[in-house]
C-alpha cells in the first residue's frame, strides 16, 4: 500500500512540474486574428456591418474568425438565409482577409448552441439529421469561396458549457468526416477548452485544434473572480503532447480581450467591466499568449471594442488591437 502510494504521489508532482514549472520558446512567428459574431455586435446595439468593415478598414485585421450561427442561417424549416454571411465573405475577400469559419449547432457566444426555433422540439435524431444537412448547405456554398481558410466544426463541443442539448463525440466525429468529405481543400479545425482539458479527446478528430485562452473570469459556481492559475509553460506542452501523440497543430482560437462578467456584458456598468478587463489586462493577455510559443491567435471580444470606441468614447481596446494587427510578428 505505502509503494502504491508512493508511485502515485510521485507520479503527481511530475505531471504538475511537467504542466507547471519551466521556460517556455517564443514562436518565430505570430499571426494574429479576429472573433466576429453578427449577433453580438447587435446584442451590443451595435450596426454589425459597420463593426465588421471598421475591422478590416480601420484595424487592418487579415485574419478572422467567423461564427455562423445556425438560426441565422436556417431561419426556417428548410429555408436558408445565407445574405448576411455571403455579405461578410464577400468583404473579407475585398480586403484580402481569410476566414476560419465556424460552423454547427454551437458556435461561439452564447447561447452556444444557436438552435433555430423549429427546430427545439425536435427528437435527438431528427436534429442530428437537421444539423448535418445545415453543414452539407454550408460547406456546398463556402467551399471554393476565396476568403475561405478553413472550417471549425462547432465550439468546444466536448465541454459542459452553454444551453445545449448534449456532448456526443460520436456525432462530433460524423459531422468532421462529413464536412471532410466535402471539401478536401481546406483543413478542419476541433476545438476545446484551453484550461479544463488537455485537449487529447479533441485532438482525435479533424485536422487541427483551436483551444480558448483565458486569464480572468467570473465563476457563477463560485460566485465570485477568478484568476485562472495555469502557466504559459501549460499550454505550450499541451501543444507539444497534441503534436507528439496525435500529429496536430494547436492554434488558439479565442484569446481573452473582453470582460467575463457577471451577468450580461451589454447590461454591466464600465466598473464591472474593469474587474477582469482593464486595458492592463488585455496588455498582459497579449503578452502571455506570446510566452506560449504558439502562433496564431484569434482576439476575442472585437465587437466590445467598438463599443466601448462609438458609445463610450473609450477608443484604448481598440487601439490597442490596432497596435497588434500593424505589426507582422517575427520574433
Amino acid at each position: 500500500m505505502k509503494r502504491t502510494f508512493f508511485f502515485a504521489a510521485l507520479f503527481i508532482v511530475l505531471l504538475f512540474l511537467f504542466f507547471f514549472v519551466g521556460k517556455t520558446s517564443p514562436a518565430k512567428e505570430i499571426t494574429w486574428g479576429v472573433n466576429f459574431s453578427e449577433k453580438q455586435a447587435e446584442r451590443l446595439g451595435l450596426d454589425w456591418k459597420e463593426t465588421y468593415l471598421a475591422l478590416l478598414e480601420d484595424l487592418g485585421a487579415k485574419n478572422l474568425k467567423i461564427a455562423a450561427h445556425w438560426d441565422l442561417l436556417e431561419p426556417r424549416d428548410q429555408q436558408f438565409f445565407f445574405e448576411d454571411l455571403d455579405w461578410q465573405m464577400d468583404r473579407a475577400k475585398e480586403h484580402g482577409a481569410k476566414v476560419l469559419l465556424a460552423i454547427g449547432m454551437k458556435t461561439p457566444r452564447w447561447p452556444e448552441c444557436h438552435i433555430p426555433s423549429f427546430a427545439e422540439t425536435f427528437s435527438k435524431e431528427e436534429l442530428r439529421a437537421q444539423i448535418l444537412e445545415m453543414l452539407s448547405q454550408v460547406v456546398a456554398r463556402y467551399k471554393d469561396h476565396p476568403a475561405l481558410e478553413a472550417w471549425q466544426v462547432e465550439n468546444e463541443p466536448l465541454l459542459a458549457f452553454g444551453k445545449c442539448p448534449w456532448r456526443d463525440f460520436s456525432f462530433l466525429q460524423k459531422e468532421m468526416e462529413l464536412v471532410q468529405s466535402l471539401d478536401s481543400g481546406h483543413d478542419v479545425f476541433t476545438s476545446d477548452s484551453g484550461e479544463l482539458s488537455l485537449w487529447w479527446n479533441a485532438s482525435r478528430l479533424g485536422d487541427k485544434v483551436a483551444v480558448t485562452l483565458y486569464q480572468k473570469i467570473w465563476s457563477g459556481e463560485l460566485n465570485t473572480y477568478l484568476s485562472l492559475p495555469f502557466p504559459a509553460v501549460s499550454y505550450q506542452r499541451k501543444a507539444w503532447l497534441v503534436e507528439k501523440l496525435f500529429g496536430k497543430k494547436v492554434i488558439v482560437g479565442e484569446l481573452q480581450a473582453e470582460p467575463w462578467v457577471k451577468g450580461e456584458l451589454e447590461h454591466s456598468t464600465i466598473a464591472e467591466q474593469e474587474k477582469t478587463m482593464p486595458i492592463s489586462q488585455v496588455q498582459d493577455n497579449i503578452s502571455f499568449a506570446r510566452q506560449t510559443g504558439l502562433g496564431t491567435f484569434y482576439l476575442w471580444g472585437a465587437e466590445w471594442w467598438y463599443w466601448r470606441k462609438t458609445k463610450y468614447e473609450d477608443a484604448s481596446f481598440w487601439e490597442e488591437a490596432r497596435n497588434v494587427f500593424s505589426h507582422d510578428e517575427k520574433l
